[in-house]
């Protein structure tokens, strides 16, 4: 549970910090596809910690996220690669799991669950 904790903090610093070092065009485009309140914050918990740290997304947050669409998950992920809390990872890296979980989440949401 502590480490949800980290991971509230290091996403708020990520909304509220970001937002004034962001590109311009990461700042328009975020603006105006309202793409910071597209996503629940229990979802935005979740995709980030699938793209940032060693984790998965539920099929619930992959339908927010795909909700949310590419040009959204790509501006918030250049955005947020542009904090300097981030500037020790690797943004090879943090963009091949951006593109896995996004790719993850399309298959989810295009194949239809099993029941239970």
């Amino acid at each position: 549970m502590a480490s949800l904790n980290v991971y509230s903090v290091v996403v708020v610093l990520f909304l509220t910090c970001g937002a004034g070092m962001a590109t311009k065009e990461n700042d328009q485009i975020i603006k105006e596809n309202n793409c910071e309140t597209k996503m629940g914050w229990p979802c935005i918990l979740e995709a980030f910690t699938s793209i940032f740290e060693i984790g998965s997304i539920s099929n619930k947050c992959c339908g927010e996220l795909v909700v949310l669409g590419k040009v959204c998950h790509s501006a918030l992920l250049k955005r947020t690669l542009e904090n300097p809390l981030f500037k020790d990872l690797s943004p090879a890296t943090i963009i091949a799991k951006s593109i896995q979980t996004w790719n993850n989440c399309l298959g989810s949401i295009d194949s239809p669950s099993p029941s239970t």
